[in-house]
């Protein structure tokens, strides 16, 4: 597979002030702001807390020219008289309307049936995460949730698009999405998810039952019937048309192979080839087999890769039995977090981190604070099967999700200030920020936060999950594997239990393709450009200076990053 080349825009630079990148990286922000307007939401952002995405064609074709605007404007200005902070941003923006237009332009949409990170899935999850601080605010929520349902039957049409274009979804996905809204359709609308939100303060009780019954109105006249005609296009036309088992991956579409490169450059930052990923993430899982024999042979008596694996994951003492009981060592390990975080960080943010348990969604996933601070950073467990959660695994998943991971990452570059354009302290390039959080699991394991030996296979667990997207994801959508294949290679190569197995390969599939990549590759970058700074500094090296290098000038690609950490070695 040729990795793409987007090439540059026809435009002739020219010489101008250099706040003129920052004026257009505000325009930027305040275009995402507009188009995104649940994301803004969340933000503590409510100018456009009545609206929500449009995700029709159209609104896609739109989107695609504005961001190519965008780059082409931001490489017609002359970065040789700018700042260094001006140049970086200029950098970052042309990769980031580049690739999201390149990707973009695939309509991935129109097979983008999601039984993991569905539309469905996020009326449980968001409602809660929506602060309401006003009375405006929440008349602003009925009109919101209008547009919920608009947005459900868009995506049903660009369902009926991918059927004309032949580019359908796996067969899987298409049931799982139907029994979830089977069963959605099947609640009473009281108690509807989407009923979930939380009421302004300083509403009266009867405000708060007048307003819930406005919307739950919403609910029954405008996105139930959404809902419901999504499911039945679903079941009689996606259905019959979908990829039959065997053909999950993207490679069996008429233009999987381009859809796929481009996926892997956006979400690896770095021009790298499925093949050549491939074969990283099975050197990857030869190493981890050497670690987990030493560790194995000291806490499960036995060194054979097999047995450990089993006893992991089969062992019904090494696994919770109930949700509480995963929460409660999820905040034991951020405790221990919060209270070494001082030795090994500079910055650090003033934000924090909470953990909630969820019964949907991923395994764990993590929310930002809301930038008004009406809501702390949230790290999500996915507690609906309390014993798929290893006990061994808790405390490596929570820092990378929460302290010192995700939300050391995310908070403190929402924090930066004014300094810094806003589309950085809140923009997400996947290599960048889920290479910091599996970074950090084993930089935890340094700062000796690890509870026991136990715990430590627990890290490697994880590692082995990591090093094995980067062999399935690329099996799966590079070289024609089927999802049972994918299934096989992890339970042969890991210690997760099958039902974690089967919802991480089908998030593979359903759920952007490529961005599991991101993860073990932006990992082994920042440890190579640590390494080298060690190298560059020897006794001068200063491991929260290393840090503040990487984490203060918000999300970037790797290669800037690059640049970034060789600046800071320079100058000490």
């Amino acid at each position: 597979m040729r990795v793409p080349s987007y090439g540059k825009p026809r435009h002739e630079r020219t010489t101008v002030e250099p706040s003129a990148i920052r004026a257009l990286a505000d325009e930027y922000f305040e275009y995402l702001t507009e188009t995104n307007p649940t994301e803004a939401h969340m933000r503590g952002d409510y100018r456009y807390a009545d609206q929500w995405e449009d995700f029709s064609r159209q609104a896609e074709d739109a989107n695609v020219d504005k961001l190519r605007e965008f780059g082409a404007r931001a490489y017609a200005i002359d970065p040789t008289e700018m700042s260094a902070d001006d140049a970086l941003t200029r950098e970052v923006l042309i990769f980031e309307t580049e690739t999201k237009a390149a990707l973009e332009e695939m309509h991935m949409a129109e097979f983008a049936v999601d039984p993991i990170f569905g539309f469905q899935v996020y009326a449980k999850l968001l409602p809660p995460m929506l602060s309401i601080p006003t009375a405006e605010v929440a008349a602003a929520m009925v009109e919101k949730y209008k547009g919920y349902g608009r947005s459900f039957d868009q995506m049903t049409e660009r369902y009926r698009q991918g059927i004309k274009s032949g580019r359908t979804p796996a067969a899987f996905a298409v049931e799982g999405v139907i029994t979830q809204l089977d069963e959605w359709l099947a609640l009473p609308i009281s108690e509807d998810p989407l009923l979930s939100t939380q009421a302004p303060a300083d509403f009266s009780a009867d405000q708060v039952t007048a307003w819930k019954e406005e919307l739950g109105d919403v609910i029954r006249e405008f996105v139930r019937p959404a809902v419901e005609r999504q499911r039945d296009a679903l079941r009689d036309e996606v259905l019959p048309a979908s990829r039959p088992k065997g053909k999950e991956g993207l490679s069996w579409l008429p233009d999987g192979d381009l859809v796929y490169a481009r996926s892997i450059h956006r979400y690896t930052t770095l021009p790298m080839q499925a093949g050549e990923i491939h074969e990283v993430g099975l050197q990857q899982i030869a190493r981890l087999a050497d670690e987990y024999r030493a560790i194995g042979a000291d806490v499960l008596g036995t060194t054979d890769l097999d047995e450990i694996f089993a006893l992991l994951r089969d062992d019904a003492d090494l696994h919770h039995t109930t949700g509480e009981g995963v929460r409660a060592a999820a905040e034991a390990a951020f405790e221990k977090a919060r209270v070494a975080m001082g030795d090994w960080f500079g910055r650090l943010p003033e934000a924090d981190c909470v953990v909630a348990e969820t019964d949907s969604g991923a395994v764990a996933f993590y929310f930002p604070a809301a930038d008004d601070g009406t809501r702390p950073g949230m790290f999500f467990m996915n507690t609906a099967d309390p014993t798929s959660w290893g006990t061994f695994e808790v405390e490596a998943t929570a820092f990378h999700e929460g302290i010192p991971g995700h939300h050391l990452q995310i908070a403190i570059a929402q924090e930066l200030g004014d300094s810094v354009p806003a589309f950085r302290r809140h923009g997400h390039i996947v290599a960048y920020a889920e290479g910091w959080a599996l970074y950090t699991e084993r930089l935890v394991d340094e700062m000796g936060l690890y509870g026991s030996q136990l715990d430590r296979l627990g890290m490697l667990s994880a590692d082995s999950m990591r090093a094995g997207r980067l062999v399935v994801d690329t099996g799966l959508h590079g070289l024609g594997w089927s999802r049972q294949q994918a299934i096989d290679y992890l339970a042969e190569n890991s210690p997760m239990t099958m039902h974690a197995i089967t919802e991480e390969i089908d998030r593979y599939i359903a759920s952007m393709p490529g961005q599991a990549l991101s993860y073990m590759i932006g990992r082994l970058e920042i440890q190579r450009l640590r390494t080298a700074a060690e190298e560059h500094l020897g006794e001068n090296f200063d491991i929260g200076g290393f840090h503040d290098a990487v984490l203060t000038s918000g999300d970037v690609p790797l290669q800037t990053l690059d640049h970034l950490v060789s600046e800071w070695a320079d100058s000490v």
